[in-house]
């Protein structure tokens, strides 16, 4: 059985392939910042000796040391690491303390860069894959998303580059870019403030589920596949960023006109 650790596993879209996978037969550590949502999902998949929960801070190098010791104690092998933790914010970039930035930074792309490092001694053994969940946000630029189009953006570019000097190690990496999902992560996204943003989010296309999602995810890495972009709407954005900028600019500030007062 394949043991599988995924980041953000309490809610959305990692609880959504902790429970695919869990089906699956797969053995699950399971992190997340939320140790009393993390307890619940625990009690749900009521199967102790195939699960393990670790709450953790992705963003703290002593929480990622003490999530791979865990792993490798509990199960003695890691086959597939899932990048999922995220927050996000909306507000204007000129607008917005630098802690928001800098928090967002840490969650969006430190984390995953850190953890993937600390559990590649463990994935170099099983020849095993890491999933990054990264956003068409680190595509092309989304009004009011400075810093997770950044971080999204970074993530993209620092995976792609170790893909390439992991390929004689034969660790798959896959990159998934999901637009928009009906999770969590935009119930809590922060304000330019720090706090939770009061105001609804902006969004262009039609709202998926996170299991949907998840199953998309497993095919992809079934296949082999290095990027995953399920969304025709996204794709077409990114091309209209590429190819006419201008018209695209034009069109996303119409749409997030509401996120930038």
């Amino acid at each position: 059985m394949s043991v599988t650790l995924i980041t953000g596993a309490a809610s959305g879209l990692g609880w959504a392939m902790a429970q695919h996978w869990h089906a699956a037969g797969h053995r699950l550590v399971l992190a997340d910042i939320n140790a009393a949502q993390l307890s619940e999902r625990a009690d749900q998949l009521n199967c102790p000796e195939r699960v393990l929960t670790v709450s953790a801070d992705i963003a703290r190098a002593e929480d990622i040391q003490r999530l791979i010791n865990a792993t490798e104690q509990r199960f003695g092998r890691l086959d597939l690491l899932v990048n999922n933790a995220g927050i996000t914010h909306r507000s204007p970039a000129h607008q917005t303390d630098p802690a928001v930035f800098r928090k967002v930074m840490a969650v969006d792309w430190q984390g995953p860069v850190e953890l993937t490092l600390a559990a590649l001694p463990l994935l170099r053994q099983s020849r095993g894959s890491i999933i990054c969940i990264g956003s068409m946000a680190g595509w092309m630029p989304v009004p009011g998303r400075a810093a997770y189009c950044a971080a999204k953006s970074a993530l993209t570019q620092f995976f792609e580059v170790l893909r390439l000097e992991l390929e004689t190690d034969g660790i798959h990496i896959l990159m998934a870019y999901p637009s928009f999902l009906d999770t969590p992560i935009e119930h809590h996204a922060l304000g330019k403030d720090g706090s939770t943003a009061r105001h609804p989010r902006s969004m262009i296309g039609s709202m998926k589920s996170p299991e949907w999602m998840a199953i998309l995810i497993d095919r992809s890495l079934q296949q082999r596949k290095r990027w995953l972009l399920p969304e025709p709407i996204s794709r077409f954005g990114s091309l209209l960023w590429r190819l006419a900028p201008a018209l695209y600019l034009r069109s996303v500030r119409k749409r997030f006109a509401g996120e930038l007062r």
